[in-house]
């Protein structure tokens, strides 16, 4: 009966989201551009002087998106071509870029590369000022991130997420948060900025507790047998230090620190994570036309895990302690180069240094599973070249991988070491000649080398089908992966402030390496090749700020996917996992009378599946998510104010699976006073 509501709701909704693009297409075009964007160019750029999509969610847009399971992720729900799934408050994001897998589209914190799965957990909303969200090939100016750890490396095929810290501080600004709702969940976040002198400074702490619910479908491996506790608590702070009047040469520094910790349901079940993450770099206006930057950083992974007999007939004693360290270290040095009329070159070097180490602890000691040291290396150059009203970009890069590994699976591997080196190339175009509509195309290619984890997994060879052994089993045999991706657009006007953007897309990879459901109970998978990936859409994106008090969006993606593999018949024509053919998004904001603001989301997600094996893969049905958040002012005086707020989340309660056997919880709230002054 819900996946026959589900599925009436998302063909009833489906005539929203097509009668909104419609009207606003059939209007007459006057572009409306956003501001200046940094990460196509990793300079503070006119949108009109960059070829690919860029959209911007600021902070204030953030606070009215609700996101229950505390990800940054949550907040490209609504982005068209994106499909998040968050599995649950204490696990990962598994959805989709560009109809490819999770790790086809990188996340950087202020260009330097994070990871996808782990930092979208640790970090906080109010600790960025905005999320930049590139959409369709990066070009060269970005590399891979090193990470071994879930699905592995991350390349930007599919696009990028840069999120920006807070940088210039006009001034003094102090918030505080605090709210409480579902499953007796607490939070409190406090946040301050400041500028002293050519210093800009800012920081903040979020605490969280919560008895949380159930997550996962009836009889599931999870087996919860109370509800799965946790306790969260997050510390950043960063600033800039301009080193001249002008602003023109600046260093700057962010950290942050996550705690994770909690059981899942059980009572040797237990998981305490931590999450570290710094970096710095400088800035400098070397000539009136040379720009240099240099950046570094140091990422830390730290989780552990318990494990209990439970699924060998009901025992509940603690079977062994598992964990995974991680430390990736990035440099960066760029020079950019300005030229012509606009014009810019940039050239540069960036690396990469992890150590990847797996153990599990039965009771008699640390014992080691996978330990390995990688590399990667990259020099890169790109010009963006203004010609009238010609945008013309093209790049290079060369690009080399290697690990180096002392253990896979507990033992000394048959080969210690492997590298690869390839030389990745990208274009852009655009044209803003025409008052109403601008065209815009992109191509490049990316390259992604094999993980240990995917190749040395977290199980041995022979816990396949063991009851209790949940993790990811070792593919020694895995290639490498190389893939195109590519773009062509319009961005239009119309009046009334409207404006929409059309594009479609196609990636191709081959040998894409994608994660493959082997079993529900126990919960094990693994990383194979699927062969040829094929996947192609077309995105319809609207949006008008009608007035200072209504604004809305609309946008539709059709995505279609296709695995082409000679080498096994069972994956052959079969589909990307997690990726949905039909997927909208509709949004509005309303400020009403009394000082109150509603803002409601609706997203709409056609069936996936959770493997690309045709013979046993599960097919997930449609869902929809209704999301509303209501605010009111209960005081306003100069820069002080405070709002009180209801977050509600899937307010139809769709409890809709999800794979490796979770569901969504369903309907929650969150109730709260939030004061700035």
């Amino acid at each position: 009966m819900n996946g026959q509501l589900a599925g009436w709701r998302v063909e009833a909704t489906w005539g929203i989201v097509v009668s909104l693009g419609t009207i606003a297409i059939a209007a007459e075009p006057t572009i409306q551009m956003p501001e200046i964007v940094v990460t196509a160019s990793r300079a503070p750029t006119a949108a009109t002087n960059v070829t690919q999509v860029v959209t911007l969610i600021r902070d204030v847009d953030a606070e009215t998106m609700v996101a229950p399971k505390a990800n940054m992720a949550e907040l490209l729900t609504w982005q068209p071509g994106t499909h998040i799934t968050v599995l649950s408050r204490n696990d990962a994001n598994w959805g989709s870029y560009g109809g490819v897998g999770p790790k086809y589209s990188t996340w950087m914190l202020d260009g330097l590369p994070v990871d996808a799965f782990i930092d979208t957990q640790a970090l906080d909303p109010w600790a960025v000022e905005r999320l930049e969200v590139q959409r369709g090939p990066t070009g060269a100016l970005y590399p891979n991130y090193l990470a071994q750890d879930f699905a592995g490396n991350q390349s930007p095929l599919a696009g990028t997420v840069n999120m920006i810290p807070h940088r210039v501080v006009s001034a003094p600004r102090t918030r505080v948060d605090v709210g409480g709702g579902s499953y007796n969940t607490w939070r409190l976040r406090g946040a301050h900025e400041n500028r002293i002198g050519r210093l800009s400074v800012f920081g903040g702490a979020m605490y969280e507790d919560s008895d949380y619910t159930d997550y996962g479908t009836e009889n599931s491996w999870l087996g919860m047998l109370d509800d799965p506790e946790y306790t969260k608590f997050r510390l950043w702070a960063g600033g800039q230090l301009d080193l001249d009047p002008n602003g023109e040469h600046s260093i700057s520094a962010f950290g942050n620190w996550t705690s994770h910790e909690g059981d899942a349901g059980r009572p040797h079940r237990g998981f305490d994570h931590e999450y570290t993450l710094v970096q710095a770099g400088y800035q400098g206006r070397l000539t009136d036309a040379v720009t240099l930057t240099l950046k570094a950083g140091w990422r830390r992974y730290d989780r552990t895990w318990e494990e209990d007999r439970y699924f060998q007939g009901g025992d509940l004693s603690l079977a062994a302690n598992n964990g995974v360290r991680q430390s990736i270290v990035p440099v960066d040095l760029m020079f950019q180069i300005e030229h012509g009329q606009g014009s810019r070159l940039s050239v540069g070097v960036d690396a990469q240094w992890a150590d990847y180490e797996t153990w599990t602890d039965p009771g008699s000691g640390e014992q080691i599973g996978n330990d390995s040291r990688s590399s990667q290396y990259g020099v890169f150059l790109q010009e963006e070249y203004l010609l009238g009203p010609w945008v013309v970009r093209g790049g290079a890069r060369l690009a080399w991988t290697g690990h180096d590994i002392d253990r896979l699976g507990g033992t000394a591997p048959g080969q210690d070491s492997d590298d690869w080196t390839r030389v990745l190339w990208s274009a852009g175009l655009r044209y803003n000649g025409w008052a109403d509509v601008t065209p815009f195309a992109n191509v490049g290619s990316s390259f992604v080398a094999p993980s240990l984890k995917s190749v040395g997994g977290t199980l041995r060879p022979d816990d396949r089908g063991v009851p209790g052994r949940n993790g990811q089993l070792p593919n020694p045999d895995l290639d490498p992966e190389s893939g195109i991706g590519a773009d062509v657009g319009l961005h239009l006007a119309g009046p009334w402030k409207s404006a929409a953007t059309l594009r479609a897309f196609l990636n191709v990879i081959e040998d894409a390496i994608v994660e493959n459901v082997v079993s529900q109970s126990p919960s094990q998978s693994q990383s194979v090749n699927a062969g040829r990936t094929q996947a192609w859409g077309v995105e319809v994106d609207l949006r008008q700020p009608v007035a200072s008090w209504l604004s809305w969006f609309a946008n539709y993606t059709f995505t279609q996917t296709e695995i082409d593999n000679d080498v096994d018949p069972d994956q052959d024509g079969s589909d990307v996992p997690f990726v949905p053919t039909h997927m909208g998004n509709v949004g509005l904001t309303v400020s009403l009378p009394w000082d109150v603001t509603v803002a409601g989301y609706l997203h709409l997600a056609s069936s996936i599946y959770d493997s690309t094996s045709k013979s046993s893969r599960r097919k997930f049905d449609s869902s929809e998510v209704v999301n509303v958040e209501v605010r009111k002012g209960l005081y306003r005086s100069g820069r002080q104010s405070v709002d009180a707020y209801v977050e509600l989340y899937n307010i139809t309660n769709n409890q809709f699976e999800m794979p490796w056997q979770f569901k969504d919880p369903g309907f929650s709230a969150m109730v709260g006073i939030q004061a700035s002054f």
